[in-house]
């Protein structure tokens, strides 16, 4: 078996791969840039590679590049810790077997590795892609997103993606397609809660002149619209029962009748649904039949909350400035660093959507370029702050600290004597519990005198 191929500029990261495949029983070589891998292409092959793309010299995706022009066969794994969309679909246009984001797990690269070892490495033929700027994201959580476009980019499964309103589930629908070999054809969305019951069969289906009250000619429908490209059916969770059956036909056979119709229509589309709801709950509860489920249920994609990642927020809040701007012709307008804060802060229950409508607001309602606190409308400042971010929940001094800044947002007074106060009687409230009220021992716990905690429990109406 031929070794395995480590190419990153980063000592420790070569230290860490060293370890964990001499571990794992795997045979390696590490490198420090690309020159020093070609090199030693005069010598051995490898069996598998590893590739950082940012490296002195030529970068991993030249490298990767050059290698499968030559070594097709060779799987090579592109490790980043500076990704995006295009970096990600990029890697796998250029015949990458993997993508990882860094940090990674290293147990999870090693089983990476191990798969590449195993499967047949013959790549499938590159297509062209494009890229899609609104799609922002350096979360982890987002890489994976971008990391399983990339793969999708060179199928035509059907795709279901989980996630909350507002938090980006069409523009990732819209990635895909215009990712994939369908990039040609339509891309047409429809959101099904959106549309009256009665309306939807017509709508997804078409119908012919006369099927109904007001059919006064032929209406093709959106699954015709979306022939030989995608059709995203948006809270597919909400779709009646009765039509889910015709849905379930059609994702079988690919044809169907118009309402009212009576020549069989047949189509080539693939279809993407989305939802916040649990399907799986609907399915027991049976509101959403099973088989369809697990029709639509072949690749699944989970959009996270915004408040899960919350590195995007300053990003993703500028491109929304910038974009509203150039809507209003106006100058762009830039976040406090208090700002920024405050909005990393907060839940964001609306998801990426609020967030793109607060900066419009804002570039409309703002007075100077440089956006403060004060700038903020009311009800974002009311807004309930997160206690959680992506690592877990935070210490009691960044909550604290955030509890203070929203005090700050909303009633600048007095805000010393608020929060000692509180502070001081949940400290001798507490160290009373845990002595179970014998006054003498709290006080030494808190490293206060007896007189003293009598006073602050008369003061303070313990």
């Amino acid at each position: 078996m031929g070794s395995v191929w480590v190419l990153d500029d980063d000592k420790s990261i070569r230290w860490v791969f060293e370890k964990a495949l001499e571990k794992a029983g795997l045979p390696f070589k590490t490198f420090s840039n690309t020159n020093e891998a070609i090199n030693q292409f005069n010598y051995e092959k490898p069996a598998v590679i590893l590739s950082d793309i940012r490296m002195p010299g030529e970068s991993g995706l030249v490298f990767l590049t050059k290698v499968k022009e030559k070594f097709p066969h060779i799987p090579i794994i592109i490790m980043t810790a500076y990704s995006d969309l295009d970096t990600a679909v990029t890697s796998f246009k250029k015949g990458a077997f993997e993508y990882i984001a860094k940090p990674f797990d290293i147990d999870r690269v090693i089983e990476v590795i191990r798969k590449a070892l195993e499967l047949n490495h013959s790549q499938p033929e590159a297509i062209e892609f494009e890229s899609y700027p609104d799609i922002i994201g350096q979360a982890q959580s987002m890489q994976e997103i971008f990391r399983i476009i990339g793969k999708l980019s060179q199928s035509n499964a059907t795709v279901l993606i989980n996630g909350e309103s507002g938090s980006g589930k069409e523009l990732v629908a819209n990635a895909i397609h215009k990712n994939s070999n369908r990039k040609d054809g339509s891309f047409i969305a429809i959101n099904t809660a959106a549309i009256p019951k009665d309306l939807l069969e017509a709508e997804l289906f078409g119908y012919e002149k006369g099927a109904f009250t007001g059919a006064n000619q032929r209406q093709i429908g959106r699954f015709e619209q979306a022939h030989q490209g995608t059709l995203f059916l948006d809270e597919i969770g909400d779709m009646p029962v009765e039509l889910q059956t015709r849905l379930l036909r059609v994702l079988n056979d690919g044809q169907f009748y118009r309402v009212g119709g009576q020549d069989l229509i047949k189509v080539d589309v693939r279809v993407i649904t989305a939802t916040h709801q649990n399907l799986q709950n609907l399915v027991k509860e049976g509101k959403f039949r099973d088989d369809l489920f697990h029709r639509l249920n072949v690749i699944r994609m989970n959009v996270p909350p915004l408040r899960e990642r919350v590195e995007d927020i300053q990003s993703l809040a500028q491109f929304f400035l910038n974009q509203s701007a150039k809507k209003l012709q106006t100058e762009v307008k830039i976040l406090s660093e208090d700002v920024i804060e405050f909005f990393k802060s907060l839940q964001w229950h609306g998801n990426v959507r609020q967030l793109e409508n607060v900066c419009h607001w804002l570039t409309v309602m703002a007075a100077g370029k440089v956006i403060l606190i004060s700038d903020l409308p009311s009800e974002l400042k009311n807004e309930p702050m997160s206690h959680f971010d992506i690592e877990g929940q935070q210490s009691w001094q960044e909550l604290l600290e955030r509890e203070v800044f929203k005090h700050l947002a909303n009633s600048p007074h007095n805000l010393y004597e608020q929060f000692v106060t509180e502070v001081e009687k949940i400290l001798i409230q507490e160290a009373l519990k845990s002595t179970k009220h014998r006054r003498i021992d709290a006080a030494k716990v808190l490293g206060i005198g007896r007189n003293t905690i009598t006073r602050k429990i008369k003061e303070l109406k313990i």
